[in-house]
């Protein structure tokens, strides 16, 4: 069984309700091609495509590709607005399209929940909601709202989310401080922000002590993990020589590696073998970011399967397949 974990869907209900409320953050421009796209804040990060809301096309390019299964997940902004009704509302949405598609294709897909993070006692009951539904994960993005995850007002929703034994797919966005990155220029947050944005936060949980407060919790990082297969010595090596580093946990970041699963969305050979190195063959997982412009689950796989990846097994293990 070939299990794509990294892969979207929206609805065109979703995408409705965020013309409708989800300014001024967010807005949607038609690109001179054709076609539109979503800015965060005047920054581009989301083309829609057609087949992000076409499950027929979804199933014919699997058969096409030779891919089994997907866990499907909303992508950014995902449900999380500083207008907590718009928050509640988004992720019920999603969750209930997507256990619908389950429904409707029990042999090929299953999926992350998407959860309300800027309204915590309404994520908790949406997180539990959804495990009645048949969630097989939650998507966590990289920041809410600005805040980085390790905020102690999310605790109660990783307490939750750790309780329940469910696996979490950490997906980014557009970082904080687009505006002074220069993010607009060139598009630059597909290929530089996104990776940013991961990195800051699962950088900040290695320091933070947070795999120590939630001990049961399994964290897959899109894109690679970001940049932490680059960093993950240098990380490490700050951890015993600055103090600040090591404040929040006595263990170096390295330890916690068991805890983390790695997608294969990376894009040449040697990202992949550092990626492998540092995690393991045995947390790589299959991903592939379609329908996203940049995409592809054949060309993901190919590259995957060139390695001796055991990525069927383990995604197998990881959702209980």
């Amino acid at each position: 069984m070939i299990v794509d974990t990294h892969t979207h869907m929206v609805s065109d209900a979703y995408l409705d309700l965020l013309r409708a409320e989800g300014g001024p953050k967010y807005t949607f421009r038609t690109l001179p091609g054709g076609g539109e796209v979503i800015d965060k804040d005047g920054v581009p990060f989301f083309t829609l495509l057609p087949p992000m809301w076409d499950f027929d096309r979804r199933i014919k390019d699997m058969d096409a590709a030779g891919v089994d299964l997907a866990v499907i997940s909303l992508t950014s902004p995902n449900a999380i607005f500083a207008d907590l009704d718009l928050s509640r509302r988004a992720a019920r949405m999603m969750n209930d399209a997507f256990a619908e598609a389950r429904t409707a294709y029990p042999d090929r897909l299953r999926w992350f929940a998407a959860l309300p993070w800027t309204d915590p006692e309404a994520a908790v009951a949406e997180l539990a909601r959804a495990v009645d539904m048949g969630a097989s994960g939650v998507i966590a993005v990289a920041t809410v709202d600005g805040a980085p995850l390790t905020d102690p007002a999310y605790a109660p929703i990783w307490q939750a989310i750790d309780a329940s034994g469910l696996p979490v797919f950490l997906h980014p966005s557009v970082p904080p401080g687009e505006a002074a990155l220069g993010l607009g220029d060139y598009n630059l947050s597909p290929p530089v922000g996104f990776v940013f944005d991961t990195t800051l936060a699962i950088s900040r949980m290695l320091y933070d002590g947070f795999f120590d407060r939630y001990a049961n919790l399994r964290m897959i990082l899109a894109h690679g993990g970001g940049t932490l297969p680059f960093l993950i010595g240098r990380l490490d090596v700050c951890h015993a020589n600055i103090p600040a580093c090591r404040a929040g946990t006595p263990r170096p970041p390295s330890e916690f590696l068991d805890r983390l699963y790695l997608d294969g969305v990376v894009f040449t050979g040697g990202a992949l073998d550092l990626c492998i190195e540092t995690v393991g063959a045995d947390r790589m997982l299959f991903g592939s970011d379609y329908p996203h412009n940049i995409g592809d689950m054949a060309g993901r796989l190919a590259l995957l399967d060139s390695r001796d990846v055991p990525h069927r097994q383990t995604a197998r293990a990881l959702f209980g397949l």
